[in-house]
């Protein structure tokens, strides 16, 4: 593994870099605190190719690697979680799946504009009854000629008022348990679909937060991504790729809160010098530092991965359990640090610590991924190879 980033990836990281720099963080603690969602990003966003940064450009994307979506995430993660949320919904869960799943005609038909991001998507899995336990959603769909008919609701989904394709899984086999999930794409506007926001979160206000509700929904057969039965591996596969996206994200929050501590404790002084000298104080600030790199190198050993190809399923839920809760204690060794103004807005700092806890959830709590984990250790648990897998990265064909 060459740990080097190439000219693209160096040419991505300062373009994303300067994006969140001047378009992002002089207004996200504002929307923040209306919890306002940022609509007006999505299409400088598709502007800059970020909307389909790692999706071949046959297919109206980019044409950049995975390692070029870690970057992606980092940076818009440096300026705010929920405006890093966008990419991991539609892109990591809904288009990524589509071009891993999808067939050629669905990719034409529904990749294509969510590549460019003349359409967004977002991804229902969770119910109020099933998070962690996949199995027991109860969202149904029975096959109704050339259609299926999807009744159910899906519970804290990023971005289900702002999504044009919402990709829901439902059981078409319930006695099947988790081999009877199927996985569909649904559109804004289908008759008994409708959708609204969650409020009162601890966190990520700027982010799209909501319900998907389903009665009688006729989704037609061309919008079922997999074959039936599939969704439970359509489901697993896509949150490697979310979770991708989660841990690179983290980075960018310890990078962002450690930036802020070094800056404040260098200005700030007690007992007649800064607090950067209490060794304290310095205990902080480089357990951020050494974080951040340990965090980094997981996300981009993941990367890695992915553009050969190779399964990734252990090292993303690796990256994202360790990068996560690094995020959580980075940001509360920085409010401590910016004491009394790090507990307000002022400085910001707060706003990464309210974010961090909502990573450390989402896309597989810590203890999922702790189980996980031990799984591995243990040698109980072996990756079987999926029907389709994600793509590796060819520049000729992503880029062609």
């Amino acid at each position: 593994m060459d740990f080097a980033f190439i000219t693209e990836h160096e040419m991505v990281q300062k373009t994303v870099r300067d994006f969140a720099e001047k378009e992002i963080r002089p207004v996200i603690g504002e929307y923040d605190r209306e919890h306002k969602y940022p609509h007006f990003l999505l299409p400088k966003m598709a502007e800059l190719g970020v909307m389909g940064i790692c999706i071949p450009v046959r297919y109206g994307g980019a044409g950049m690697d995975y390692i070029s979506l870690g970057i992606v995430s980092e940076a818009l993660e440096w300026a705010d979680a929920s405006v890093r949320e966008t990419i991991a919904v539609h892109l990591a869960l809904n288009a990524m799946t589509v071009f891993q799943w999808g067939t050629e005609e669905q990719k034409q038909r529904l990749l294509a504009p969510l590549a460019t991001g003349a359409k967004v998507g977002c991804f229902g899995l969770t119910e109020s009854g099933a998070g962690s336990d996949v199995a027991a959603l109860k969202a149904t769909a029975r096959k109704d000629g050339d259609d299926y008919i999807l009744d159910g609701e899906k519970m804290w989904i990023t971005l289900a008022d702002v999504a044009d394709y919402l990709l829901v899984f439902a059981k078409t086999d319930p006695a099947k348990k988790h081999r009877g999930i199927t996985a569909f794409m649904l559109e804004r506007g289908m008759a008994g679909l409708s959708t609204g926001a969650i409020e009162d979160k601890m966190g990520v206000w700027a982010s799209n937060t909501g319900w998907i509700a389903m009665n009688a929904v006729r989704v037609p057969a061309r919008n079922r991504i997999g074959e039936e039965g599939e969704g439970f591996k359509v489901a697993m596969s896509a949150l490697d790729n979310a979770r991708y996206t989660v841990a690179a994200g983290a980075s960018g929050g310890i990078r962002a809160v450690m930036e802020a501590s070094l800056r404040y404790s260098q200005e700030r002084e007690t007992f007649g010098k800064k607090i950067a000298e209490h060794q304290l104080v310095q205990q902080m600030l480089a357990k951020m530092a050494l974080n951040y790199d340990i965090a980094t190198l997981l996300w981009q050993r993941v990367g890695w991965l992915k553009n050969q190809g190779v399964r990734n399923t252990r090292e993303t839920s690796q990256a994202k359990w360790f990068a996560t809760e690094a995020a959580w204690e980075a940001a509360s060794d920085a409010v401590q640090i910016h004491g009394a103004y790090g507990f307000s807005a002022e400085y910001g700092v707060e706003r990464y610590l309210r974010n961090a806890k909502g990573a450390a959830i989402y896309e597989g709590t810590t203890q999922i991924h702790q189980l996980l984990q031990a799984t591995y250790a243990l040698g109980w648990r072996r990756d079987k190879p999926l029907r389709c897998e994600l793509p590796a990265y060819d520049p000729e064909y992503w880029q062609e």
